[in-house]
């Protein structure tokens, strides 16, 4: 049994939708962040260093490249033909604040991205304090057209207290809102969680994911909070080093949120990893699969999504 048996994920909802699942591209659009050039502050968040989740693309500079260069990985990973114009893709804006650009420079990165037709849905990475309502009435235009639109808002935690420590630059408040104006346009919003973050308990997890579905949510992101060459967090790592999740400790966290999730919710990932050198700590966040299947097996023994929960409510159980 695999993770599909007991959580709604997006690959089991893009077999429903597409009747297979479907790759998802990833674009490095050249984006900053206001929070490293100088807008609210320098350095980013103090987890951060882009390059530990964007793939990146070398000298490529073109989107269109980009996409034809991804394409040709996905055929070359598996080991198949390399006539791949049948299939259907995934655009996804990913690295920094894809939102975080004048207008006219949105558009037009986004425009080169659906004008591949294979791209069947585009995804919009971005902090919830960078999204004008003119840029939410764009993604509209976009699913008019009839591409899938997800808006992707990385908030991390709830609680404002930590997002003040990990110099995240926005509060809940901003996200809220965030979400509140997109939801309204039927703009579908992911949230991404960390869990590990310093000074959080379990309890500091369901609270946010409360706030998150009360709030208003169509899919959910969890990630191990690890630490990555060239974020401040891993100079504060080197020279007092805190602690971080266990495998298990992962786990059992994660498994906690799952089970407390209502069913309808959407989960696009429920661990992640990073590659060794830039992977400092856990070296358990080096395998792509060993969180994974610590997770499946918890859900296994214990229940699957939205089993915690009386009525499958938003009443959580901690």
């Amino acid at each position: 049994m695999g993770l599909d048996d007991f959580v709604n994920t997006y690959g089991a909802d893009c077999k429903k939708r597409y009747g297979k699942r479907v790759k998802k591209l990833t674009i490095d659009a050249k984006f900053t962040c206001p929070n490293r050039d100088g807008t609210l502050g320098k350095g980013g968040c103090t987890f951060c260093n882009v390059a530990s989740f964007n793939d990146q693309q070398g000298n490529i500079k073109s989107i269109a490249e980009q996409l034809d260069n991804a394409k040709a990985n996905v055929f070359t990973n598996k080991r198949v033909s390399n006539s791949h114009c049948h299939e259907q893709y995934i655009a996804y804006f990913q690295a920094y604040t894809s939102t975080y650009e004048e207008y006219a420079q949105l558009k037009l990165k986004y425009d080169q991205a659906v004008e591949d037709k294979q791209i069947v849905a585009l995804h919009i990475g971005t902090r919830p304090d960078c999204v004008p309502d003119e840029v939410l009435d764009l993604l509209v235009s976009y699913q008019e057209s009839g591409i899938d639109v997800w808006l992707e808002l990385g908030l991390q935690t709830a609680n404002d207290d930590t997002l003040k420590l990990i110099n995240r630059g926005h509060n809940f408040a901003a996200y809220h809102d965030a979400v509140t104006r997109a939801r309204k346009r039927n703009i579908k919003v992911c949230c991404h969680l960390i869990l590990g973050l310093p000074n959080e308990t379990q309890q500091d997890y369901l609270d946010s994911l409360q706030q998150v579905i009360t709030a208003g949510v169509d899919g959910i992101k969890l990630h191990p909070l690890h630490i990555v060459d060239g974020s401040t967090m891993a100079n504060q790592w080197r020279y007092k080093a805190f602690p971080l999740l266990t495998i298990d400790e992962y786990a059992d966290a994660a498994s906690v949120l799952i089970q407390n999730t209502p069913s309808d919710i959407i989960f696009h990932r429920v661990t992640a990893y990073a590659k060794k050198p830039l992977l400092l700590a856990p070296d358990w966040c080096a395998y792509r699969w060993d969180g994974l299947v610590a997770i499946v097996d918890r859900l296994a023994k214990q229940g699957g999504q939205g089993s915690a929960l009386a009525d499958d409510t938003l009443s959580l159980v901690s």
